[in-house]
């Protein structure tokens, strides 16, 4: 392979790359922010700052390295260069590994205007009083990823989508009307289940459930039972049946041996009187009627005491 051909190979990998980036980055979006820090989430050193979250919309990991947070709006002039509008953004570093946001999950950062304490320290500070312009730009600089102006909110209030990531749903602000401030959590918090609360209250008692729950139990055991009963007769017959081949029986000869022994005793000793008589001509005076007496009582020859020695032999 020529070097042409390698440097097309590699510029196509980095090209494939490079658009991958841009698929995964694009499911990024900006998910809550509170711009007013009074008495809410402390940053790890202790200090009350707005805060931006970034929710990862896929169910795959997304790294937002190199990607730029800004709210300068200076950045949407089309005349401004890559390097230009890039300088107006503050780039997140590589290399940290928590910037790798995993499946449904947040990401937080401190709009603090200190990027010195850490990655996640924006070089900008979120006006408190006022509305907000944020957005998140992609490692090009060019392409907007996700853009939003959270109007003005009260202190220690965030501005927040309804449901993470869902912007059909709308935004709300959090902190009122029973919504909750959730950084680096679910926007929606469920307190209830209607599911439940419907249950408890057509079944206060319990009853329903006790049923229900022992019939599934013992609904399972019977079909256990049956299952196992199924299996082990299975098992036996096959086990019984590959005895017999193995001694080279077959299931003609199986069913013969089946056969036998399943008339009673009284039956095979007709046949033999009859083969008997026919044999030796001793039938009554009709040849074809064998006539047999069931003895009352078990006697046999062998215990019968006129049979005995004690009696005195004849001459």
């Amino acid at each position: 392979m020529n070097r042409n051909k390698i440097g097309i190979l590699i510029v196509a990998l980095m090209a494939a790359c490079g658009s991958a980036f841009a698929q995964s980055v694009s499911s990024l979006c900006i998910n809550e922010v509170l711009s007013y820090n009074k008495d809410n989430f402390q940053d790890d050193y202790g200090k009350q700052t707005p805060w931006i979250e970034i929710f990862n919309t896929s169910f795959a990991s997304v790294d937002v390295r190199s990607c730029y947070l800004t709210n300068d709006k200076r950045v949407l002039d089309e005349s401004l260069s890559a390097p230009e509008r890039a300088a107006l953004m503050y780039p997140i570093p590589k290399g940290d590994v928590l910037t790798k946001i995993p499946p449904r999950q947040h990401l937080l950062f401190w709009a603090d205007n200190e990027p010195k304490r850490g990655n996640f320290h924006l070089s900008f500070e979120l006006d408190s009083i006022g509305p907000n312009w944020i957005a998140l730009y992609d490692a090009n600089a060019t392409t907007l990823i996700d853009s939003i102006t959270i109007p003005p909110l009260p202190a220690d209030c965030s501005y927040g989508l309804i449901d993470d990531g869902i912007k059909a749903k709308g935004w709300a602000i959090m902190g009122t009307d029973g919504r909750y401030v959730t950084p680096s959590t679910n926007n929606k918090t469920l307190d209830t289940n209607e599911k439940i609360d419907g249950f408890k209250q057509k079944d206060s008692a319990g009853i329903g459930m006790t049923v229900m729950a022992m019939i599934v139990v013992f609904s399972g055991l019977i079909l256990l039972c049956i299952a196992f009963k199924i299996v082990g007769n299975t098992g036996a017959y096959l086990v019984k049946r590959n005895a017999m081949r193995s001694h080279g029986i077959t299931d003609k000869q199986e069913a013969k041996e089946k056969a036998i022994g399943t008339e009673s005793g009284e039956v095979f000793a007709a046949i033999a009187m009859a083969l008997h008589e026919y044999q030796e001509n001793v039938h009554d005076i009709e040849d074809t009627i064998l006539t047999i007496n069931k003895v009352k009582r078990n006697y046999s020859p062998w215990s019968s005491k006129i049979y005995t020695l004690r009696q005195t032999p004849h001459k």
